[in-house]
């Protein structure tokens, strides 16, 4: 997962990126063109953009970027990279080392390795159908 400073996060009128609202439906998204999603985490407690990204990954299989933005925290980020996001821009007052140690803490989350997630579905010792 690639971690962004809040710093390094611009708003962008790019047309390539949608920014979805936390209340939108992802399923009534327009996809069409689009190479990035916004996710907004307006607070910590509040986890709708994690089912928000699932069901980008899994119903819409949406292969561009999924990016978390707004009040994002390293604690989250184990479970932000299995419910299917690429990037999170960290919240500004959480600490990047620390952001990297926590991730680095859960390598076998990333590639599947003893369950399923929102991108590779099967763990390790399950051969694809």
């Amino acid at each position: 997962m690639k971690l962004l400073p809040f710093t390094d996060h611009l708003a962008t009128d790019n047309a390539s990126v949608l920014v979805l609202a936390n209340d939108a439906d992802p399923l009534q998204a327009m996809l069409e063109g689009v190479t990035r999603v916004d996710l907004h985490f307006p607070k910590f407690t509040d986890g709708r953009a994690f089912s928000q990204a699932f069901l980008l990954r899994r119903r819409r299989e949406f292969k561009g970027e999924i990016r978390a933005t707004g009040d994002v925290l390293v604690d989250q980020l184990a479970q932000m990279e299995r419910s299917g996001f690429d990037c999170a821009v960290l919240r500004a007052d959480q600490d990047m080392a620390i952001a990297q140690r926590v991730l680095a803490s859960y390598p076998g989350y990333g590639v599947g390795r003893y369950q399923g997630d929102a991108v590779h579905l099967n763990p390790h010792f399950v051969e694809a159908a």
